[in-house]
């Protein structure tokens, strides 16, 4: 709200009042473009009149010109160092800029002049909470737009290399596994969910692509323990007749009805909360493993979290594909 009063004035008698009252008027009435144009009108008679600079930086900042609203406030501050509103208005301006915590800083200052002043101490608070949830949507936005599975599935590397020896080897299959992962992880961020299939690595040397396709949908699969076992018999012929060497399922924990792995008991007893996600099950001749990724939504984002290992003799989705 634009000040009647102020910390003093200067030089420009009754026209600078005159000029500032009516300007008051105006911005009383929403009138932010007219009452900023009296405020101007008044500091050219009056230009050292601290009071005229802090209510034409209100009316600007209504008009969302931040950056005149904030040199506004800076020349009020200047004029009179130790006068509250100076510093109320700019951390007003910093607070619609998203400069969170410089407006903090600036709205403690404010404080030191008048400790008392409970609008600023509510402001503080306030703008503490919007400071901290703006670092972690920062945060997720930024974990969102950097996948890197890669990092994630390092130590499967060893593993690999254990059992396949050469890397050219096993360096395509580490390659198609966090290609098919980063692929789910992205979809879900997009569209929280992501779509039942199992993608395969053909040899390229052997397959016929075009009889094979690289991905099989299996949407159907999980409805019952007849479609279950049918798609596993089919997606294991397919293995071989496709010359695959690697194969990689990704299915939404939520269309499964059958096999509910997470309620297990025992040693099959779900260690991972009730959150939702999916399932990505790799599968080669001589190397299998199972990761539930799972998934969220925090602050208006679809976010997946680190995948989450599990043990496959206990949970895994589909029996083994490769003999």
């Amino acid at each position: 709200m634009a000040e009647s009063g102020g910390a003093g004035t200067g030089g420009g008698g009754g026209d600078v009042v005159s000029l500032k009252d009516k300007g008051n008027e105006f911005f009383k009435a929403g009138n932010y473009l007219k009452a900023a144009a009296l405020y101007t009108q008044a500091i050219k008679q009056d230009p050292n009149n601290p009071t005229l600079y802090s209510n034409r930086a209100a009316a600007f900042l209504q008009l969302v010109k931040l950056n005149k609203a904030l040199a506004d406030a800076d020349m009020t501050i200047s004029l009179t160092p130790k006068w509250e509103k100076g510093y109320f208005r700019k951390g007003c301006v910093l607070e619609a800029m998203e400069r969170y915590d410089e407006a903090v800083a600036t709205f403690q200052e404010a404080l030191l002049y008048n400790p008392q002043n409970a609008e600023v101490s509510k402001k503080i608070k306030r703008i503490a909470q919007l400071a901290k949830d703006k670092k972690r949507s920062e945060e997720l936005s930024n974990m969102r737009s950097h996948v890197d599975m890669a990092k994630l599935l390092t130590y499967l590397k060893s593993e690999m290399s254990e059992k396949y020896g050469a890397e050219e080897y096993w360096i395509d299959m580490f390659s198609f596994l966090v290609e098919t992962m980063e692929s789910a992880v992205k979809s879900w961020h997009d569209t929280s969910k992501v779509d039942p299939r199992v993608y395969f690595l053909l040899d390229r040397t052997k397959s016929d692509t075009e009889k094979y396709a690289p991905v099989v949908n299996i949407d159907k699969a999980f409805e019952s323990p007849h479609t279950h076992s049918s798609c596993f018999s089919f997606l294991r012929q397919y293995a071989v007749e496709s010359f695959s060497k690697a194969a990689c399922l990704i299915v939404p924990k939520n269309i499964i009805s059958y096999p509910q792995v997470w309620k297990g008991q025992g040693f099959r007893k779900w260690k991972h909360g009730l959150n939702d996600g999916f399932f990505v099950q790799f599968e080669s001749p001589t190397l299998r493993n199972l990761w539930f990724v799972p998934g969220s939504n925090e602050k208006g984002q679809n976010f997946c979290r680190d995948p989450e290992i599990l043990d496959i003799t206990a949970h895994e989705v589909l029996p083994r594909l490769f003999k």
